[in-house]
């Protein structure tokens, strides 16, 4: 069993924000794996998160957005973890960085935060760092647009970043896919 977390923050405030690309990065994926009869997302009271799952290559997977808020996403990926006996080296974690540029990405196992506090959240949580972290670049080409790395985050992407935005999450949905085939 593998899962699969997109981290964001809830509500409309923040849905195209730089913050949320883990969640644009989770719906993408859903909608590639709706013909391996992906169950349609539903809100887990339990789990904190937005919830759905499938079966690829006679592995169940499980998709998850938590609804905690970026800094407190440990705690639903624990709960998830701990409830379907989930090994952290089982779980994927697709998430924005700041100290990538936008238009690229990286994929680590086993490292530390790097500052970012959804990942201390969930090493915290899971009291490891054994997992996979699918890095999208957000980085802006002007330093002055990211000197307040708070507002930064939760702006959206200009016109002339969309265009990179869907390149790269079009690269991260790939990444992904080769992870749990």
């Amino acid at each position: 069993m593998k899962l699969i977390v997109g981290l964001g923050n809830p509500g409309k405030k923040y849905e195209k924000t730089r913050h949320n690309v883990g969640f644009m990065a989770l719906d993408r994926l859903y909608q590639t794996l709706e013909k391996n009869n992906v169950s349609a997302w539903e809100l887990s009271k339990k789990f904190n998160s937005q919830i759905c799952s499938c079966v690829i290559n006679n592995e169940k997977i499980i998709l998850a957005k938590p609804m905690t808020f970026m800094n407190a996403s440990g705690i639903a990926v624990q709960l998830i973890a701990h409830y379907y006996k989930i090994e952290p080296q089982d779980i994927i974690v697709i998430h924005d960085d700041k100290d990538i540029k936008l238009g690229e990405i990286k994929i680590q196992k086993d490292r530390g935060h790097a500052g970012h506090n959804g990942i201390r959240s969930i090493i915290e949580n899971l009291n490891s760092q054994n997992f996979t972290r699918v890095r999208i670049g957000i980085a802006s080409a002007s330093e002055k647009k990211m000197a307040d790395t708070a507002n930064f985050v939760i702006g959206k992407f200009g016109i002339f970043e969309k265009g990179k935005l869907e390149k790269t999450l079009t690269q991260a949905l790939d990444e992904t896919l080769k992870i749990i085939t």
